[in-house]
Formats: C-alpha cells, sequence, structure tokens
C-alpha cells in the first residue's frame, strides 16, 4: 500500500466535522423550511415539478406515482416514500390551513388512515398555488441553480405572493433543531403584512390587531389570548387548544356531550388514543358518568358522542376529559426557518419583514425584466414607423441591394456602395439612415401587408401602449409607494379570492370553561323586526307593548329561556338559535342582526319560517317549495344539536317558498307566477323524512313557480288582494293534487 495516500488525522477532529455537516445538510436541504417561500426544500421540488409537467389546476389529474418519479428523478434524489408523503400532507385540508395540491382518490383522512398507493392517487396544482405560487417563475424573478447532476435547473425559491410560512405553518426535525409553526388565516396574514408595509414600525402588539393568533383547519379553541402576544413577539412559546363541545339532549332525560371540534395536535391516531383514554377513565372509575361513546365522524366533519347517565353533570365531565385527555393539549410554537441561508427563530414582525423584503426582491426583478422587454419593444416600433414614413426609399434600397448584408448596412450606417438607386436624390437620402441593428431586422422581415393604413395605425396604437407600460413600470421601479401598491393590490386580489372564515376561537381560560350559570327556567317573548334585528323580552314587558311590538316586528313569538329558535330558509336550510344566544333586554332595545348569532347568511338566503324549538316538536310541518314539491315532516325530526342542518331536500335549482305547521288547516291553495291557483285538501300531502323532496304539488308551465301558499278552514272565510282584485280563497273550485289550476 501507498502510504503517501493515507490522510492521518484526529478521530474526534474529523467526526465533529462531518457530523457538523451532516446536521447542516439536514437543517438547510431538509427539514426545515425557507422563510421566503415557506416550503421545505422536498416541497418546493414537487411543486415545481408539476408545473414543469403542465399538472395545472385546470387541467387533467395526474398519477401521482409520474409526480413522484419525476420529481426523484430530477430534483430530489431520496426516497419515494418521502416525496409522497410530501405531496400527500400538501393534499391535505385538515393539515393546511390552503392545500396546495388537488388530490383525486384516496389521501387519508383525519383520524389516521394512510393514503393509498402512490399508484392509485391522481394529483393536480391547486388554483392559488399555480397563481400565488408559480405565477411569475417565466418572469425570471428568482434564481435557477443545477440539480443534484446538473442536467436540470431548479429555482431556489418559489416566487410566491403571500406569506405562506405563517399561512399553511409549518412543522420539521432536524439535527438539534425543530421547527414547529402554526397555520394562520390567509385574510388576517395579508392584512398584518399590508399594515406592516403602511408602518414599519408597527409593534407586535399591533400587528395582532390584524392577526388575532392562529387558525388551525380543525378549528377548535386556543384558551390562552393573553399570552399570544410574547409568543409572536419571541417566536417561541407554548399556545393551549381545546377541542369544541356541544350537548344534545337525548332520549329518557339523558345528555348526550358531542366533540364537533378537535385539537389540531389529534390528529391522526390521536383521535383513537382520544377514545381509549376516555374508556380509560371509565374503567380506572374516574368519572362513572359514560354510558356509551362512539365516533361519528364522516366526511361532513368530526362528531364524536359521549352518552352520560340520566344525572350526570356534563359540564364537570368535559372540565374532566380536558384535564385528563387530548380534548385539551399544547401546541409547542418554535418558528424557525432558513433565513438568508442559516436557521432562525424569528417573531411576527421579522417573518412580515422577510417576506416584505422578498416580495419587493421579486417584484423589482420582475418590472426590470418587463421594462426591458418593453424598450426593445419600443425600439423596434419606433424604427418601423420611421420606415413606413420612408417607405419608399426602403424598397428601393431593398431592390437595389444584391444581399441582405449590404441592404442592412446601409439601413444602420448609411453605406450606399453597390446599391443601384433611381435617382441621386434618393442615394444622399439613404446615405442618412441611422437605424439601430434590431430596427433594421425588423425591417428587413417586415411583411408587406403591414403597409396597409390600419395595420400602420395599429403599429402606433401598439407603440402608445408600449409608452404607457415603460411609464407605469418605470415608475413602479423608481418609486417604492407605487411598488407597494402594486404588491398591496396582488395581495388584496388573492385574499379576495382565497381567504375564509376563521375556523378558530381565541379566548382567554376563564371563559373557555363550559360553566354556564343555572338559568331560572321562564316563558319569554322573541321579536324580529323586518331588518333582521331580533330580541327577548320578558311577557310583562310584551303585554305593556303589545301593540307596538306587533306594528314594529315581523316575527313574534313565546320561548323558553333555555330552549332554541329554530329559522327555517329558502335554501332549504334549518339555522338553530340557543334562546340564551339572543339578547335578553328592554322593549326599545335594537336587538343584534340574527346573522350575527346564527349561521344564516342573509345575502344568500332568505327567511322563510321562524319559530320555536318545543312548538316545532309538537307539530308536523308543511314544505313548498317553487318547483311545486309538497311534504309533510314531523317537527321532531328538526330537534338536532348542530346549528344548521338541511331542513329538506331540494332539486337543483329549487327553492323553499313555504314552511307552515298544520294546525287546523284543511285546504292549501298554491298561487304561481303565472297567475295560476289551485287549492286542494292537506290530506293528499303525505308525511316525509327531512331528506325526502317530497311530491308535486301541481302542474307547471316550462317557466312557471309556485310564488306563494295559502291555507283555508271549513266554514271560515279567507280572502287575498290579487292585482287590484279580491279573492275568496274558499270559493276557490277544491281540485286534486297534481292538477294544473285555473288562471285568475
Amino acid at each position: 500500500m501507498d502510504d503517501s495516500r493515507i490522510i492521518k488525522t484526529e478521530y474526534s477532529e474529523e467526526m465533529q466535522k462531518s457530523f457538523i455537516d451532516y446536521a447542516m445538510s439536514v437543517i438547510i436541504a431538509r427539514a426545515l423550511p425557507d422563510i421566503r417561500d415557506g416550503l421545505k426544500p422536498v416541497q418546493r421540488r414537487t411543486l415545481y415539478d408539476m408545473y414543469e409537467l403542465g399538472i395545472r389546476y385546470d387541467r387533467p389529474y395526474r398519477k401521482s406515482a409520474r409526480i413522484v418519479g419525476d420529481t426523484m428523478g430530477k430534483y430530489h434524489p431520496h426516497g419515494d416514500s418521502s416525496i409522497y408523503d410530501s405531496l400527500v400532507v400538501m393534499t391535505q385540508d385538515f393539515k393546511k390551513s390552503m392545500p396546495l395540491v388537488d388530490g383525486h382518490g384516496n389521501f387519508g383522512n383525519i383520524e389516521g388512515d394512510g393514503a393509498a398507493a402512490m399508484r392509485y392517487t391522481e394529483a393536480r396544482l391547486q388554483k392559488v398555488t399555480q397563481e400565488a405560487f408559480l405565477g411569475d417563475l417565466d418572469k425570471d424573478v428568482v434564481d435557477f441553480v443545477p440539480n443534484f447532476d446538473e442536467t436540470e435547473k431548479e429555482p431556489s425559491v418559489l416566487p410566491v405572493k403571500i406569506p405562506n410560512f405563517l399561512v399553511n405553518g409549518s412543522e420539521g426535525i432536524a439535527v438539534g433543531m425543530t421547527t414547529s409553526t402554526p397555520p394562520h388565516n390567509l385574510g388576517e396574514v395579508i392584512d398584518a403584512m399590508k399594515a406592516y408595509m403602511r408602518d414599519e414600525t408597527i409593534t407586535t402588539a399591533g400587528l395582532m390587531r390584524y392577526l388575532k393568533g392562529p387558525d388551525f383547519p380543525t378549528g377548535g379553541i386556543v384558551t390562552n389570548k393573553d399570552e399570544l402576544l410574547p409568543i409572536y413577539e419571541t417566536g417561541v412559546g407554548k399556545i393551549k387548544i381545546r377541542g369544541r363541545v356541544e350537548f344534545e339532549k337525548a332520549k329518557g332525560g339523558r345528555t348526550n356531550v358531542i366533540i364537533t371540534e378537535i385539537p389540531y395536535t389529534m390528529i391522526g391516531m390521536n383521535i383513537s388514543k382520544f377514545l381509549s383514554d376516555v374508556a380509560g377513565l371509565v374503567e380506572t372509575k374516574k368519572t362513572q358518568d359514560v354510558v356509551d361513546i362512539s365516533n361519528q365522524s364522516s366526511k361532513e366533519g368530526i362528531r364524536i358522542v359521549i352518552e352520560l347517565r340520566k344525572d350526570a353533570d356534563a359540564e364537570n365531565f368535559v372540565n374532566l376529559l380536558y384535564k385528563k385527555t387530548r380534548l385539551e393539549d399544547t401546541f409547542g410554537v418554535n418558528m424557525l426557518a432558513i433565513s438568508e441561508g442559516r436557521p432562525e427563530t424569528m417573531g411576527l414582525k421579522a417573518i412580515l419583514k422577510a417576506n416584505v423584503d422578498f416580495q419587493f426582491q421579486i417584484a423589482t426583478r420582475k418590472y426590470t425584466n418587463l421594462l426591458a422587454k418593453e424598450m426593445e419593444r419600443k425600439e423596434v416600433q419606433e424604427g418601423l414607423i420611421k420606415a413606413c414614413n420612408v417607405i419608399d426609399l426602403i424598397i428601393e434600397i431593398l431592390r437595389g441591394s444584391k444581399d441582405r448584408a449590404m441592404a442592412k448596412a446601409c439601413l444602420v450606417e448609411g453605406k450606399t456602395a453597390g446599391i443601384k438607386f433611381k435617382s441621386k436624390e434618393s442615394k444622399i437620402m439613404a446615405a442618412q439612415l441611422a437605424f439601430t441593428e434590431k430596427q433594421a431586422n425588423a425591417i428587413l422581415e417586415m411583411r408587406l401587408y403591414k403597409l396597409i393604413g390600419l395595420e400602420i395605425e395599429a403599429l402606433i396604437k401598439e407603440h402608445e401602449d408600449t409608452m404607457a407600460n415603460i411609464y407605469r413600470y418605470e415608475d413602479i421601479l423608481e418609486r417604492r409607494d407605487s411598488m407597494a401598491q402594486v404588491i398591496i393590490n396582488e395581495l388584496d386580489s388573492y385574499k379576495k379570492a382565497y381567504s375564509r372564515r376563521r375556523r378558530t376561537s381565541i379566548e382567554n381560560a376563564e371563559e373557555a370553561v363550559y360553566k354556564e350559570k343555572e338559568v331560572e327556567e321562564m316563558e319569554i317573548v322573541f321579536l324580529m323586526d323586518r331588518f333582521g334585528y331580533a330580541k327577548t323580552i320578558d311577557m310583562a314587558a310584551y303585554e305593556r307593548n303589545k301593540e307596538a311590538a306587533e306594528a314594529e316586528n315581523k316575527y313574534i313569538f313565546t320561548c323558553i329561556n333555555t330552549g332554541k329558535v329554530c329559522l327555517f330558509t329558502s335554501t332549504g336550510q334549518l339555522h338553530t338559535i340557543k334562546v340564551m344566544d339572543i339578547p335578553f333586554g328592554k322593549f326599545r332595545d335594537k336587538g343584534v342582526p340574527i346573522d350575527n348569532i346564527s349561521n344564516y347568511n342573509s345575502e344568500k338566503e332568505d327567511i322563510i319560517y321562524i319559530t320555536n324549538q318545543t312548538e316545532l316538536n309538537l307539530r308536523q310541518i308543511i314544505f313548498v317549495t317553487a318547483q311545486s314539491m309538497c311534504k309533510l315532516v314531523n317537527g321532531g325530526e328538526f330537534d338536532v344539536s348542530k346549528r344548521t342542518v338541511a331542513a329538506t331536500k331540494l332539486a337543483e335549482g329549487d327553492s323553499v317558498v313555504s314552511v307552515m305547521p298544520l294546525l287546523e288547516q284543511s285546504n292549501i291553495v298554491l298561487q304561481t307566477k303565472e297567475g295560476y291557483f289551485l287549492k286542494f285538501p292537506i290530506g293528499e300531502i303525505p308525511e316525509k323524512k327531512k331528506a325526502a323532496v317530497g311530491v308535486r304539488g301541481m302542474k307547471l308551465g316550462e317557466k312557471d313557480m309556485v310564488e306563494n301558499v295559502y291555507y283555508t278552514q271549513n266554514a271560515v272565510e279567507s280572502a287575498i288582494e290579487y292585482k287590484g282584485r279580491t279573492i275568496l280563497l274558499n270559493h276557490l273550485k277544491t281540485g286534486s293534487r297534481d292538477g294544473r289550476g285555473t288562471k285568475k
């Protein structure tokens, strides 16, 4: 053996150096996201590969195996499982606040079931990813670096237009350090970023007026609101989160505890761990209140039902769950990312600063490149316009030249030697020509149709547009305020297109303890005016102001203060509101909009009928839709725990016209838009389940629809005003259901 090839070194030094090299490789190239685009290398490479393969949001899905194989072969020389796992996570809306990949097939679920093998699933980019993450890649706004074998180029960072590091959060374990950033609400993050751009001296507390705190895809409740400020100042801390719990009355006077939202940390196998922990509480006799526990979760959402004994204290039981299970948990925050090539733990303001600086960098490169292209265009356009003014001379030069080089030399340098001219004047004028290289090439390649008058006008208009673009781009590049406004406009467009309402509530612990004060049950009066403002008052106040109440309010009925109000809408939804959530006060109090205390949306649906839950349980309810579908439903079917459920099934394009309890009515009268009236006995309407469509009440013309529904009682005169005439409903001929009716 040749001793000269043996390198002698201290073992400890070699181990130290090698381990540091390995650690830095894991930190920089694998485990931590870049603060600028919020992506780890495997995520960035996967998205870029999908972009390169043309798997756009508006194109067909492609097999995940194709994406994984291509990414591994071109950009990410590691195991296929790491790439596919990354792709799967980017599709999961329960892990990512804003999924970046649109998955087709089984990509796992919130309960911990894994995705199907990559040969079965398909994927494509989400629209937001294509627009906000990859949209400007063709404008040379980021640096491209060689891939692992230097056969391809890949972006060192994606030109992401939103603070993705905050929006989607991140989790990663490197060597000697970990990153753990909670997801946030896109709209709030954008508002905070805009606030920082308007005032760079703003404090973290000022930023948190816009960004309230984390917004987990699984919802839940953050219970330490007052401790969030130091967490966002330092980038390190602990966020306490709870699942959301509702109580549901069951048969026999029992109470069911319904968990409708879980802590973010409970995603996956921790749901089954929670179920076993509750069973463990029973086995260890920490509680004897549990009768049964079942996981009824589905695509509609989380629903874990715990049935309690009849005399159980549900509030205390829930407190036990918070204390002994992961229904209350801690999310450790460590906002660590790669910033300027090195790992750094950053607070909210530093994160926003890094993102704003990055936006200005990519905007500067983008508009510098766009300006350069417009300047080239301007040069060529000015040459063509000038050429059109002396086109006869140019044609003479072209006809008199022996080759292209001779003609080009004349156009650029005014060389006339060897060119045959018709006159000395032409030769003198040709010698004065001084087009640029690009202009000369454009003239030589110009087609004859460009000499048409309209084409010349179009060229001049194009030149004006180019000059306007140059002025705009120069303004953006020269004035920071102009560039800032461009960035803000883009942020606003993404907020408008992709933001959603906050899912996670942010409260203080004392507010989140579910200990409701014992309320003495009593009968009160619900009032709602025509503007949708609702309130409750006591019976005595109502009796004193009965006349005014009836004149000023659209809906009036009595209810129990511990009960619920049920609101049926035109979209077939039932929204329930706890009476306790409706302001109780004086008769002249304004009340609150019904939208604010329920899921009802006045911009998308109309209120058809409101009543109290107790009254509903005692009746059959008549439904009639615009397409004349009718049915009776037992009111007990609407005794639900959810705030919103489907009250009826509607065909496409249909809407609910009437919801009415069955009291003493004997006949129903359907009136259509085109003036047809059909009266038939209510007994002909069958009872159906709330999930049924119903039966047809009357035959309608092609464009006709039911507009109004009336009811009559035997021996009681009922009259309506219709097109200036009085119609006695009792005198209408009684027909049969599914008839055509008579026109009035």
